[in-house]
């Protein structure tokens, strides 16, 4: 019996994160790519899908160079798997709709053959891929990013169809109940129109490729929702100068907020083996998500919350290989 405990104890050290998902690995692939790309034609419906060109530009070099790296390994069936197509879209999501197309290419291609690849490939790389070439982009090339990091002031101003439509509705009902009301512009941000990143600008179609994960159980769906709680409990408690008055809505639907909760859901590598590691994991990166962001003055500063966790993770599964499976054995 004792052999055997060792045995079991073993096999969960050697354990890979996605193990515990239901989901086949190309089928969580290719709901990603659906889910991001349904965001990517919400942005697209409004600044002449310019947003759409990027996606097929960086999908198109995204399984080039998967192609070129495969098939030195004689393995370019594994093309099939959707990884490459996913990374490329969720990158897209992550990047303005106003880059230069050449930016999008060579950011997907350092993702794919420097992250992905130089580490072994689908599951070895230490870093997401999506949010590993955007951070590439986002250094390289920062003043692609100056429109999309003007975030409006005056929402009134920026009133559309859900401001003129909905609001009202809402504030007569739900709203009126809790004796409150829905400020002005705030739902407008569900259908954005202004310059910024494409997760941005397909907030709306994001929810809904999130509630298609969710149905089909293609992700750790609990661990955005710990990240999601810290960021924002955070952003009310200290994300303006006065306590508890940070705008948890504009912090949502922008900064790409949104979309590193989608990233976190469908990313198990990011997370630890036990659901113990993966929850301080995800708090962690909701805390580093708050910091960069309002202390930092990064207004993607939930992005790189993903590349931080993603780099401190070694040091999280060491801790936690120790005091979940050493010293049980010890």
């Amino acid at each position: 019996m004792a052999n055997n405990n060792v045995i079991n104890i073993e096999k969960l050290k050697l354990q890979k994160p996605r193990v515990s998902l239901s989901c086949p690995e190309p089928l969580r692939m290719w709901l990603a790519a659906f889910a991001a790309f349904i965001a990517i034609m919400q942005s697209a419906f409004t600044d002449s899908f310019r947003s759409l060109g990027l996606a097929l530009l960086a999908a198109a070099a995204a399984l080039l160079t998967e192609f070129c790296f495969l098939y030195r390994n004689g393995k370019t069936a594994m093309l099939k798997d959707g990884s490459a197509v996913a990374s490329a879209l969720v990158f897209t999501l992550l990047l303005p709709n106003q880059i230069s197309p050449v930016y999008a290419v060579l950011g997907i291609v350092f993702s794919i053959a420097v992250i992905k690849h130089c580490f072994g490939g689908l599951g070895s790389n230490w870093l997401n891929p999506a949010a590993g070439g955007w951070l590439f982009v986002r250094l390289a090339w920062p003043d692609s990013f100056n429109l999309a990091l003007k975030v409006p002031a005056d929402f009134a101003a920026q009133a559309g169809f859900f401001e003129t439509n909905l609001r009202p509705v809402l504030n007569n009902t739900v709203f009126a109940f809790f004796k409150t009301e829905l400020p002005s512009g705030y739902l407008d941000f569900l259908t954005s129109t202004r310059p910024g990143i494409i997760a941005d600008r397909g907030v709306l179609a994001l929810l809904l490729g999130s509630i298609l994960i969710i149905a089909f159980r293609a992700g750790r769906t609990w661990v955005p929702v710990i990240w999601l709680a810290v960021f924002l409990f955070l952003t009310r408690l200290a994300g303006n100068a006065a306590v508890w008055s940070g705008d948890i809505f504009l912090t949502l639907c922008s900064g790409g907020t949104l979309a590193v909760a989608f990233l976190l859901a469908m990313d198990p590598v990011t997370n630890g083996k036990s659901i113990i590691c993966a929850a301080v994991a995800a708090a962690a990166g909701g805390f580093l998500a708050w910091l960069f962001r309002f202390p930092g003055g990064e207004l993607y500063g939930a992005v790189i919350s993903v590349l931080a966790i993603n780099a401190l993770l070694p040091a999280f599964r060491t801790i936690e290989n120790y005091l979940l499976y050493e010293r049980r054995t010890s």
